[in-house]
């Protein structure tokens, strides 16, 4: 037999609201490659203590506008897979129309991708610009910090691109696009906006603070 003192209970009880347990594990995981990167600064800095005149000449030999250019890219990628996370809290996998407004998850991660992708090729493409100007992984220690540096964070990236075709593969295999979907989306853009903020950093010691 319920009694009304039960149902008034049942009705005025708190509810308890958990914490989403794919985006709290997506930033405890950051949380670790924040260290990750933070060695990988401080072995530059330790690296470029030890031979300031060495880091002096080769540094001048770096093309900043390019990679000015190709930062500015890897930022704007940020803004569009934003709006990606917008639509994706709209529960809106595709466009609607042809304008940018009325883009959904699908139009607006394949925009990210594709400047990703750009920032990616302008990296090997410096990289095979370099090699052939003498600066090698194994040429000095400059070499060593500059690859080891922007290369573990050029495959932070690709592993970006990989997620972003993972949740477009998903948005396609799903019938309904939900909660579920919608929270992979934004636990992969969580990830993206940390490699944009890691290049920043990488891009104003590296090209900037020389």
């Amino acid at each position: 037999m319920v009694t009304s003192t039960s149902i008034t209970y049942q009705a005025s009880a708190p509810l308890i609201k958990r914490p989403n347990t794919v985006a709290v594990g997506t930033i405890v995981w950051l949380g670790s490659e924040v260290m990750f990167f933070a060695g990988l600064f401080a072995i530059y800095f330790t690296l470029r203590s030890t031979s300031p005149e060495l880091w002096s000449f080769e540094a001048g030999r770096l093309n900043v506008p390019f990679a000015a250019v190709n930062t500015l890219i890897l930022v704007l990628s940020s803004v569009t897979c934003q709006f990606g996370v917008f639509a994706a809290e709209r529960l809106q996998p595709y466009a609607t129309g042809w304008k940018p407004t009325q883009w959904g998850v699908v139009e607006w991660f394949f925009l990210t991708y594709a400047m990703g992708g750009v920032f990616v090729a302008g990296q090997v493409w410096e990289y095979a610009t370099l090699v052939s100007e003498g600066i090698a992984l194994d040429s000095n220690a400059y070499g060593s910090a500059f690859y080891l540096t922007t290369g573990f964070h050029a495959l932070h990236v690709t592993g970006g691109l990989i997620a972003f075709l993972f949740v477009i593969g998903r948005v396609f295999a799903v019938k309904n696009f939900g909660h579920r979907e919608a929270t992979s989306a934004i636990a992969v853009s969580y990830y993206w906006h940390f490699v944009d903020v890691v290049w920043i950093g990488l891009f104003f010691v590296i090209y900037v603070l020389k």
